[in-house]
């Protein structure tokens, strides 16, 4: 089973607006109990479906305004699935992803749902800054070692991006192997019906509640090691300005060889790629586990 992943940043309760803030899919492997998990960087520079009807003939955006335009607030595409559809598609139309469900979470409900198994215990082998000279606030600051976090202060390490979104991306990466293990953990696997229940209507999501009941359970079953996180090289990707006829200036993208890029989806879809290789020290694009 292939699920999309996407966190949004909308700060309230629905999903009517939003920008995809993290985007993964995950191939889930029910036989032999694997799950490998690959980022797509939301800067893409990608066509999107649909909207160049209601953006005077502008076909491509970054890749995580095809979930703000799929969704009811702005409501580009008929397409049953709103948001989550569209990215969907804009995914499967750029790089030949396959996806069969998606889930959405909004910042909230994140922040809920790491508060209610009592918040989560993250390794960081480097401290993180994400000070910025507007913001000096000591909440941008992660100490290196373990750290126990509750639901408002993951949030913020997920989201920090001063180092740039291939290191942001390996933050949110410890961050949902760290909310895995407590899900884990013997003090709240007994409540998982229960909060995947509680949770239902507050995701945006087209699994069923029996699905999401499997998929807590090999999530459960799966070891550590059998949970891989997958990224593109970064140094297939470069950073440059394209000119967003939409905010009438030039925008900060990342540009790649699709063709390349194609490829690896094509092996990641196979299960070739990523290979197994050692743990979670490898190199970027080498699988590293859930440590």
């Amino acid at each position: 089973m292939y699920i999309l992943l996407i966190g949004s940043d909308s700060r309230g309760d629905s999903y009517q607006y939003g920008l995809a803030d993290m985007i993964r899919i995950a191939r889930v492997d029910f036989v032999n109990a694997k799950v490998t998990v690959l980022e797509f960087p939301r800067d893409l520079w990608v066509e999107i479906p649909d909207i160049a009807d209601n953006l005077d003939g502008q076909s491509h955006e970054k890749l995580n305004q095809a979930y703000l335009y799929g969704n009811p607030g702005f409501g580009y595409t008929t397409d049953a699935a709103q948001g989550p559809g569209l990215l969907a598609r804009t995914l499967a139309l750029n790089f030949g992803t396959q996806i069969d469900h998606y889930a959405a979470v909004n910042m909230r409900t994140f922040i809920n749902i790491v508060n209610a198994v009592g918040g989560i215990d993250v390794y960081l082998p480097q401290p993180v800054d994400g000070r910025t000279a507007e913001d000096l606030s000591s909440r941008l600051v992660f100490p290196a070692g373990h750290l126990h976090l509750m639901g408002d202060r993951a949030l913020t390490l997920a989201r920090i991006r001063i180092k740039g979104g291939f290191v942001r991306g390996e933050n949110q990466n410890r961050v949902l192997c760290a909310l895995r293990d407590q899900l884990a953990s013997p003090a709240v696997i007994d409540s998982i019906p229960v909060l995947v229940q509680s949770f239902q209507d507050n995701v945006q999501t087209d699994l069923s509640p029996e699905q999401l009941s499997q998929l807590a359970c090999i999530g459960i079953k799966t070891e550590p090691g059998d949970i891989r996180f997958a990224d593109f090289p970064e140094e297939l990707f470069n950073v440059t300005r394209e000119y967003d006829a939409v905010f009438g200036k030039e925008v900060s993208i990342l540009k790649s060889d699709f063709k390349i890029l194609r490829d690896y989806v094509s092996r990641f879809n196979e299960g070739t790629w990523p290979p197994i290789t050692g743990g979670p020290e490898d190199d970027r694009g080498e699988a590293p586990f859930c440590p």
